[in-house]
């Protein structure tokens, strides 16, 4: 059985919960914790792909990061693996819609299937589904809550702008 490790990374927008085997990352996730709960922090003895994510994540958050550069693992359906991948595609600081993603992936009826599989992302900011509006351009659906969204869309905005 493949051990798993788990690390908490202090966002600015929330406790990002990340969880690697010995070699790939398998889930990013905005995780609401009590605050009684200690986070898990880096330690000595954690996989370098658990250490290397986090490093990441805090480039990306401090601005020095756009696209990341880490093995990673996702379990699915051969569906949502190809909307995964699609939105793989999408350049920092700009946004799709749901119905981009099922043209790019051929099938253009799939909408709200895609925005299912968006949905179900567990690599959070790396598999960048933030980067998903609605065809009006309105904000839909974040696992880690519209605000987060939001926030995330906006800093890489405001990163962009700033090395333009």
């Amino acid at each position: 059985m493949t051990k798993n490790y788990k690390v908490d990374y202090e966002s600015p927008i929330g406790i990002i919960e990340i969880i690697s085997t010995d070699e790939v990352i398998r889930s990013i996730m905005f995780f609401e914790r009590d605050k009684k709960e200690t986070l898990r922090s880096v330690e000595v003895d954690l996989p370098l792909v658990l250490t290397e994510c986090y490093k990441q994540l805090d480039e990306y958050f401090n601005g020095c990061r756009q696209q990341f550069t880490l093995p990673y693992e996702y379990v699915g359906t051969d569906f949502q693996k190809t909307v995964w991948d699609a939105l793989t595609q999408i350049p920092y600081a700009k946004t799709v819609s749901y119905m981009d993603i099922a043209t790019a992936i051929g099938n253009e009826k799939a909408v709200r299937a895609v925005g299912s599989s968006n949905g179900r992302n567990k690599l959070s900011i790396v598999i960048p589904c933030h980067r998903v509006i609605g065809s009006t351009g309105k904000l839909t659906g974040y696992a880690g809550g519209l605000w987060r969204k939001e926030w995330l869309l906006q800093h890489e905005k405001s990163i962009k702008n700033k090395n333009a």
